[in-house]
């Protein structure tokens, strides 16, 4: 019988509020790998990114700029790790706009859209990438109140952002969701987060049928354990220090190391794709 991998030490235990802040994180995760060089995949571009302050969705924003892409960055409330988003962008030569608030209200969502809209006049992918989670060892823990708010940020916001961006984008757009690995493995301590992430792909894979003769490409990205802020402020400092060694890889993920993924479904590389999810996970086989 194969052995379970051992989880061992990667870093120091740590702790964070929620939502995360990525300037506090040890390590500071790598969202920018400056030796790699641009090739203007993305020139005068719109990229709208949910997300954008930190982690996989700072890296991505980051890359996008360094293409040459304008992001429109929609965040919560993490004002200082935003902040440091917009510079990254800004130093690429790229125009950021930070848009604070709740994904999970309809209005705010379409709010986001017209400020976007507003400011560059289009967009040309939106990117689905903010997320929350609770774990909970038991099921009557789950209250009706972290259920709806799960729901409601993770998934439900997808469609109120696709709903409100779609009378903006052309046919040559794009839209990205994130899922996770644990949309095709469970995670026992994340049933509600994991069964959002499950709609995300059932989601992502309707969308694509629908918009398909529209030109609109509609794909997704299924991370496995990358070392972001919703790691140190969702889960105990024991299990942050040893967070990602699990994995075949026996380490996580940097942010830096997912955003080629949605580099390559933003762009004409992945011109006969749709309806596809890819699966950056540090060597776990999902089959997906």
């Amino acid at each position: 019988m194969q052995k379970a991998n051992p989880k061992k030490q990667l870093r120091k235990p740590q702790k964070q509020n929620r939502p995360g802040n990525q300037y506090r994180m040890k390590p500071q995760p790598v969202t920018d790998d400056k030796k790699k060089m641009a090739s203007g995949k993305l020139s005068g571009k719109t990229k709208l990114i949910t997300g954008g302050d930190s982690g996989i969705g700072r890296a991505v924003a980051i890359l996008f700029a360094k293409e040459g892409a304008d992001i429109p960055n929609v965040y919560l409330k993490e004002h200082v790790d935003a902040k440091e988003t917009r510079s990254s962008v800004e130093e690429y030569g790229r125009k950021c706009i930070a848009i604070a608030g709740d994904i999970s209200k309809e209005a705010f969502c379409q709010k986001a859209v017209r400020q976007t809209v507003r400011v560059f006049g289009k967009i040309d992918s939106l990117v689905n990438n903010a997320t929350t989670q609770f774990p909970q060892e038991e099921v009557k823990n789950i209250s009706a109140e972290q259920l709806i708010n799960t729901f409601a940020t993770n998934i439900f916001s997808m469609f109120w952002f696709v709903q409100s961006a779609l009378p903006h984008m052309n046919a040559e757009s794009t839209i990205i969701n994130t899922a996770s690995v644990t949309t095709y493995r469970g995670s026992a301590e994340l049933l509600d987060y994991a069964s959002t992430k499950g709609a995300i792909v059932a989601f992502t894979r309707s969308l694509s049928a629908k918009l398909v003769d529209h030109g609109i490409h509609v794909n997704g990205v299924a991370p496995g354990p990358i070392w972001t802020p919703l790691i140190a402020s969702t889960f105990d400092p024991e299990k942050v220090s040893s967070f990602g060694s699990d994995v075949p890889m026996k380490r996580a993920g940097e942010p830096v190391e997912v955003a080629p993924c949605y580099l390559f479904l933003a762009c004409d590389d992945s011109s006969y794709m749709t309806g596809q999810f890819l699966h950056p996970n540090g060597g776990e086989i999902v089959n997906g």
